[in-house]
């Protein structure tokens, strides 16, 4: 097989990382009925999180998206931990930390598919790009956290803020096919699902130019797996005894990284684009290697 055969056989196949975000996708939101109907799957499977953002409205979400289950907990008039829904998060952040959002994400992967659109690309400059950054958290500790839980209404119930008012993934897997499939609904829509429509244009059209802003700056969920992103099992390593320094790496990732510097930069969502390019092939992914090793490319 010749060289450029070659080259147009492996152009035509999907990456790992498409592979299991279109997986996935299709497995978190398998209930194929529940887009036909307009109406939202109510089985036993929708009282277990998901590890990522996928809104709990959508009409084919099989599961509860955990942010949202998070807030509904410490909004809730009980008030009490939700040991179940930190547990979930705890035990995908510590195996997988942010492969989540490369990896498993739906929203992730409409904001890929978007920066494939064949405009001119927006670079953040690093003084705007890195505090803009901390958003998410943010948007987790106040959104999430803080807010359901002490800025709650008469009836002694929290309001899921997020949701409300952010969420773009809710609005664009939950609020809008239900919207177009019951006409009850859209009279009922009013100036609050015109600013969340609003907050998911400004995402997409941003996604075509920069890519994945909304994991880059906003996403809650995110924000935490990058608290374990650094200890948990799937991680990413740099050879430096391979590694050229010729930036390939640093050019194809999404978020940015400085690959060469800080491969375990809690940014970084395990993608493997870096490792894709890799003329050298000096980066490889998988379980239990060695982050303290002197040529990581990681902080020990």
């Amino acid at each position: 097989m010749s060289g450029m055969h070659r080259n147009r056989v492996k152009k035509g196949r999907l990456s790992f990382q498409r592979t299991m975000q279109l997986f996935a996708a299709a497995l978190f939101n398998g209930y194929a009925l529940g887009f036909g109907k307009g109406k939202i799957f109510t089985g036993p499977s929708k009282s277990l999180c998901v590890p990522v953002l996928n809104c709990y409205s959508c009409p084919g979400a099989l599961g509860a998206c955990p942010i949202g289950s998070l807030q509904a907990a410490l909004g809730g008039a009980n008030r009490r931990f939700p040991f179940y829904i930190a547990g979930t998060l705890l035990l995908f952040g510590v195996l997988l930390g942010r492969a989540v959002c490369g990896l498993l994400c739906p929203f992730g992967l409409i904001q890929d598919l978007l920066h494939k659109i064949p405009v001119p690309k927006i670079s953040i400059p690093k003084k705007w790009d890195r505090p803009a950054r901390y958003l998410k958290y943010v948007v987790l500790f106040g959104m999430v956290l803080l807010l359901p839980a002490l800025a709650v209404t008469e009836t002694s119930v929290g309001t899921p803020f997020f949701c409300k008012y952010l969420c773009p993934a809710g609005t664009l897997e939950g609020g809008i096919p239900l919207l177009l499939s019951n006409p009850l609904l859209r009279q009922a829509a009013g100036l609050l699902f015109s600013w969340k429509l609003l907050v998911l244009g400004i995402i997409l059209a941003a996604s075509a130019l920069i890519h994945r802003p909304f994991c880059k700056y906003l996403c809650p969920l995110g924000a935490l797996y990058s608290l374990f992103h650094r200890f948990s099992f799937y991680q990413m390593h740099l050879d430096k005894n391979k590694c050229v320094d010729c930036k390939a790496c640093e050019q194809a990732c999404p978020m940015n990284v400085e690959i060469t510097k800080t491969i375990q930069s809690p940014e970084c969502i395990r993608c493997g684009k870096c490792k894709s390019v890799c003329p050298h092939k000096a980066i490889s992914s998988g379980f239990a290697l060695d982050r303290n090793r002197p040529d990581s490319g990681g902080n020990p």
